[in-house]
């Protein structure tokens, strides 16, 4: 075959392959939540899931999307943002329907076991963002005030980065926070496993998923020279994912105490 020949078959297969990495850049984040949000709707329980996920990516994507303003990275990183925050925005609407109605019905079946003659059902307290509680804040009653937060936060943060957009220490410092955020997902969970010295009631499918996503994610951020703070968070992350697999080899092998069997609630990375 003549090399014209070969290069006219290479090129189509090199623009497919960087398609379907930039594809699954843009929706591989997303990934595990859906069989989470699947479960939650199907159970009605979202006991398992803890919103502190839903804070703490929705900071991170959008700080990373402000830092898209101050230095143009991958559109890819900038699409996955979005697609993130929206996931996160869907998440949270369930979460909250989901606890609300349970803590209706909570109240419900307590009252009624209380006096089975007094047909009034009272309402659990309403949570407002509005209403400055930090001992409520992140499990307000209704999504609309979670939405609030979240345009609030944007534009705050969206004010100041417009202010100093022409400082390139202050570009670098909002790309790091960004990246770093998300990065810091799993180390609740590696304390938490280290507290209890076992990794009962973590789902080790999850471990897996978020381990091969972010391998796939930092190879991607150095291949296609990303920002530094990328890849050195992306490092992290994977380096963090590391350390809870050896922790669930560890304490499956050799338990280090009995621990009790109550419900373990997610940590910020919903393992």
């Amino acid at each position: 075959m003549e090399p014209g020949g070969l290069e006219w078959l290479l090129v189509p297969v090199q623009q497919l392959v960087s398609w379907g990495a930039a594809g699954a850049m843009v929706f591989g984040g997303v990934v595990p939540y859906i069989p989470q949000y699947r479960d939650i709707r199907r159970t009605q329980n979202a006991e398992g899931f803890s919103t502190y996920v839903c804070l703490v990516l929705l900071v991170a994507n959008i700080l990373r999307i402000l830092f898209w303003f101050g230095r143009r990275f991958e559109s890819p990183l900038l699409w996955q943002s979005i697609i993130m925050i929206i996931t996160m925005l869907l998440m949270l609407k369930l979460c909250t329907e989901v606890r609300v109605a349970n803590e209706l019905n909570v109240k419900r079946r307590s009252f009624a076991a209380a006096d089975s003659k007094d047909e009034e059902i009272k309402a659990p307290p309403k949570r407002s963002y509005l209403d400055f509680d930090l001992n409520c804040f992140w499990h307000w009653s209704k999504f609309t005030d979670y939405v609030q937060c979240v345009l609030t936060f944007t534009g705050v943060t969206g004010y100041i980065t417009y202010l100093w957009l022409d400082s390139s220490l202050f570009v670098e410092t909002l790309g790091f926070l960004a990246v770093f955020t998300e990065a810091m997902l799993g180390v609740p969970q590696l304390y938490r496993n280290y507290q209890n010295r076992s990794t009962e009631g973590m789902s080790i499918k999850m471990v897996l998923m978020w381990s091969s996503g972010d391998t796939f994610k930092t190879v991607y951020f150095i291949l296609n020279q990303a920002p530094f703070q990328f890849s050195i968070c992306g490092l992290l992350q994977v380096f963090v994912d590391i350390a809870i697999l050896l922790q669930v080899y560890l304490y499956s092998h050799y338990p280090q105490k009995p621990v009790s069997h109550t419900a373990h609630p997610a940590s910020t990375k919903a393992l």
